[in-house]
């Protein structure tokens, strides 16, 4: 399974790189990071496909290691809407945090090393329940769930 850093890594050269769409590997944590980043606006569709081209009827009858998630980017004045995007959590050091520090990095105070949340800035967090797995740092405050804070995005 790809690392989250993978993601973003990709997700940061292809803005700069001014392309209109990348792939990336379809696995759950990139369908719900990228799911997320829909939601915030800063991406514009999310499409499953194959190598080749977005294709949801090519997607299932492709096999494991040729599908991909295509997402469309997003650009307002000629500028990427995402600027930066970089991990919190990282393999040799997990950061997870409780539902009121949560709630203290999204209201504009360090929580254990994470520096607080900006305006226009989210963080993604991975909670361990199984139906809300992949939230933004705001709706997991909602439902009152912590878990590890995987990335930040603005």
């Amino acid at each position: 399974m790809p690392l989250p850093y993978d993601l973003c890594a990709r997700l940061q050269n292809s803005f700069r790189a001014r392309h209109a769409r990348v792939s990336v590997p379809h696995t759950t944590q990139n369908l719900g990071i990228l799911s997320i980043l829909l939601r915030a606006g800063f991406l514009t569709n999310i499409t499953r496909g194959t190598i080749e081209a977005p294709s949801p009827e090519k997607f299932l009858e492709a096999g494991e290691a040729q599908r991909r998630i295509w997402a469309d980017l997003k650009y307002r004045n000629d500028r990427p809407v995402l600027e930066n995007m970089h991990l919190i959590s990282k393999p040799s050091k997990r950061v997870f945090m409780e539902n009121s520090e949560i709630r203290r990095l999204c209201t504009g105070r360090s929580a254990k090393t994470v520096k607080p949340l900006g305006m226009g800035e989210i963080a993604v967090v991975r909670t361990g329940n199984k139906e809300f797995e992949w939230l933004e740092a705001r709706e997991a405050i909602q439902l009152r769930l912590s878990g590890e804070v995987i990335c930040r995005a603005s």
